[in-house]
């Protein structure tokens, strides 16, 4: 059986109204087990609501969400306990090194872990002592998903993981996401970049005005674009700035 053959989120009928405005309008997926699944679209499209609804961060208008068998609605405090979630920077306690928080949050889920195996995870055994405000955005970002990993989570989710990261930076967060991900940790993000989700996800959502307007891997929604006879106004070039710079400075991760 493949990895990818059964459904850990089943989302059937979803809506969420914030008054009078409607952010999600019914839509309905499924995230299969194992896999990298992305949740694309422009600003306001809904992506984030989606996201912090099936994360139990949002309640629900209507319309049903199951994690792993269990129904969010009802039984919140169980979903909580199986998946991750990224926290933005504002959320570290900046009294804190990197050892404490961990710890903190290992408490928080009355868990036992060492936390050099879990900087060891994401490349930051050598800030162990460090505090959030002297990491670079890279080091945030992985020590943010080193967080989600505290509880040895079923699914994680990543809003907008590499926003703001140099292509250096970019590039090694998303071998880092990879490698999480194959080892078995089912993986949903946000992104604004194109390049991220191809590279990445196994399947796409795109949404656009609380809907999903097409969902499909991502080869399979170019090859039917391009069957519908679409054509680049532009010619395709072999190669864009991104390689130029990359070819020029190297792949190395930077840190400052």
């Amino acid at each position: 059986m493949s990895k990818l053959s059964t459904n850990i989120i089943i989302v059937n009928k979803l809506t969420k109204k914030f008054g009078d405005f409607d952010a999600v309008k019914g839509i309905s997926f499924n995230v299969k087990k194992g896999e990298i699944f992305g949740i694309l679209g422009p600003n306001g499209a809904g992506k984030t609501t989606t996201l912090e609804t099936i994360e139990t961060l949002q309640k629900q208008t209507s319309g049903e969400i199951i994690i792993d068998g269990v129904d969010t609605l009802t039984n919140s405090e169980h979903v909580k306990r199986i998946i991750g979630v990224q926290l933005q920077s504002a959320g570290f306690y900046p009294e804190l090194n990197l050892i404490e928080l961990l710890n903190l949050f290992a408490s928080l889920y009355g868990v036992d872990i060492s936390p050099m195996e879990m900087l060891e995870k994401v490349e930051l055994t050598d800030k162990a002592k460090s505090f959030p405000v002297r990491l670079s955005g890279g080091q945030r970002q992985r020590f943010s998903i080193a967080l989600t990993l505290v509880n040895t989570p079923k699914v994680i989710f990543l809003d907008e993981p590499t926003t703001g990261l140099d292509p250096q930076a970019r590039i090694h967060l998303w071998d880092m996401i990879s490698k999480i991900n194959k080892q078995g940790v089912t993986v949903v993000l946000t992104t604004h970049y194109m390049e991220e989700a191809q590279k990445l996800c196994n399947r796409v959502a795109i949404m656009e005005s609380g809907r999903i307007v097409a969902l499909d891997t991502p080869d399979n929604l170019i090859k039917n674009l391009l069957k519908s006879g679409f054509k680049k106004k532009i010619e395709v070039k072999q190669a864009d700035l991104e390689d130029v710079f990359i070819n020029l400075t190297g792949r190395q991760l930077r840190e400052e």
